[in-house]
């Protein structure tokens, strides 16, 4: 992969992060709802209706959760620019252990709250966001 791919590849990381942000932002409100029940429900396979999202403690961590994603998918975005052009190695290093890091806390703790389907889940969007960035770009 070429610098430029990989600077265009977080970029994509960046949306995939981000984009979760609004579903779960809109999760705290009752007329909203609706995407962030649904995808917590799917995300605690299978698609039972289990996940009502009426508690006002889930509607709080959905609104941090929220908040965090988005400032997480803004950093990376911005890391695509100008800070990856002076520290190209620097960067995929710093997007690729974050990424990780998230994979293995979030999974552990889906698998012990009795969420296992979603570390399934976490492990497809661990390889979209990911993308080529494994390996170092030539030149």
């Amino acid at each position: 992969m070429t610098q430029e791919f990989h600077k265009f590849w977080l970029k994509i990381t960046a949306i995939v992060i981000a984009s979760f942000a609004p579903i779960f932002f809109l999760g705290t409100m009752d007329a909203t709802l609706e995407p962030a029940r649904w995808s917590l429900d799917l995300l605690s396979w299978p698609l039972d209706g289990a996940q009502t999202y009426e508690s006002s403690d889930t509607r709080f961590l959905s609104a941090l959760t929220g908040g965090f994603l988005l400032g997480w998918g803004v950093m990376i975005w911005i890391l695509s620019g100008s800070v990856y052009d002076a520290a190209p190695e620097g960067v995929r290093k710093a997007v690729l252990a974050g990424a990780i890091s998230w994979f293995l806390l979030d999974s552990a703790g889906s698998i012990t709250s009795g969420n296992a389907s979603n570390a399934a889940f976490n492990v497809i969007i661990l390889l979209i966001a990911v993308g080529p960035l494994w390996r170092p770009a030539r030149g």
